[in-house]
């Protein structure tokens, strides 16, 4: 049977006690009596194979010459460009929602690969502030996404609106690049407006049909954000009206006839697209109401309908989410 001899354990203990550096571990068994063997010389001068201690740093990366960094840029800058253009001209919420998502990939790309690059030393501080921008943009574009998803922002001027800030950043250290040897990093090509709270007066006419019936039709809005009511008579539009919250607007003179009842409620009325820009929602009253007029010897008698956009108790019409993109705008 093979034992490990005391002497040995006691002068391993106290090697490491010595020899600060070194590890000590159990070795293998070894016979009775016999001698360890040294493998290695720690902390010496000398010793056959050993490493001397000394570590040299990896060679740096050489600066990019002022053709080859304009040739980086410029490989880049239409991608780029696009990218953040394409925001402005998203039709409808689903396309705006795809628009910022491509574009949080295309820049954040962008934004690794100019971040490896060395730049010619004469321009070195404009570049690094430039990929700092494009990065605080890319981490922008990331909040913006979710907003557009949760129907916060809903056409492109509210999502410019919301990078306004990160944008004139990046559009400001682009120019300074460019300034300062005439490279090609002006990506921004689009501008900002201002967050805007626009609405119309209660019971301004979106659209204006067609009147001239007996019946009329009252619009509720105790919801907390303005609404734009549209009337649907088969695949024609009757008519859209815009009711405040916390208001009422009776439309007077709608015609005999089937209708379906759509409204979106939201903030900041943007009449030239006929959208909401904020805290959208698309919704429609699922069963039709029908208007109609009868005309007996002795009287006229004809149907009245009112409506509610928000919940009540012992309401009994229910409501429907709708597709944006389905929504009669």
């Amino acid at each position: 049977m093979w034992q490990v001899a005391s002497p040995r354990l006691i002068s391993c203990v106290l090697a490491l006690a010595t020899l600060t550096l070194g590890a000590c571990s159990s070795a293998a068994p070894t016979p009775e009596g016999g001698s360890s063997t040294v493998s290695g010389v720690a902390g010496g001068t000398g010793g056959t194979g050993g490493d001397n201690g000394s570590a040299s740093a990896a060679p740096s990366a050489s600066a990019l010459t002022p053709e080859a960094y304009k040739a980086e840029l410029d490989g880049r800058h239409k991608p780029m460009a696009d990218a953040i253009s394409s925001l402005a001209g998203a039709r409808g919420v689903k396309a705006l929602d795809q628009r910022v998502t491509k574009a949080e990939e295309t820049l954040a790309g962008a934004a690794e690969s100019l971040a490896a690059l060395v730049p010619p030393a004469e321009v070195r501080p404009q570049h690094d502030a430039y990929v700092t921008r494009l990065q605080d943009f890319v981490t922008a574009l990331g909040t913006t996404s979710g907003k557009v998803g949760a129907r916060a922002l809903c056409t492109p001027s509210a999502v410019l609106a919301d990078l306004g800030a990160k944008l004139k950043a990046l559009d400001e250290a682009g120019e300074a690049l460019q300034k300062a040897g005439g490279y090609p990093a002006d990506v921004v090509e689009v501008k900002a407006a201002r967050k805007q709270t626009r609405r119309l007066g209660n019971g301004s006419f979106v659209r204006r049909g067609s009147f001239g019936g007996r019946s009329s039709l009252e619009i509720d809005n105790g919801a907390t954000r303005d609404a734009v009511v549209t009337v649907m008579r088969g695949k024609s539009k009757a008519f859209s009206v815009y009711v405040r919250r916390k208001a009422k607007f009776k439309v007077k003179g709608v015609r005999d006839g089937s209708y379906k009842i759509y409204f979106t409620h939201g903030v900041d009325w943007d009449g030239r697209n006929k959208a909401f820009t904020r805290q959208c929602s698309f919704e429609r009253f699922q069963k039709s109401v029908t208007f109609r007029t009868t005309v007996t010897a002795t009287q006229i008698r004809w149907h009245d309908w009112r409506v509610t956009l928000h919940a009540i108790t012992g309401g009994n019409a229910r409501t429907a989410p709708v597709d944006p993109e389905s929504f009669p705008g």
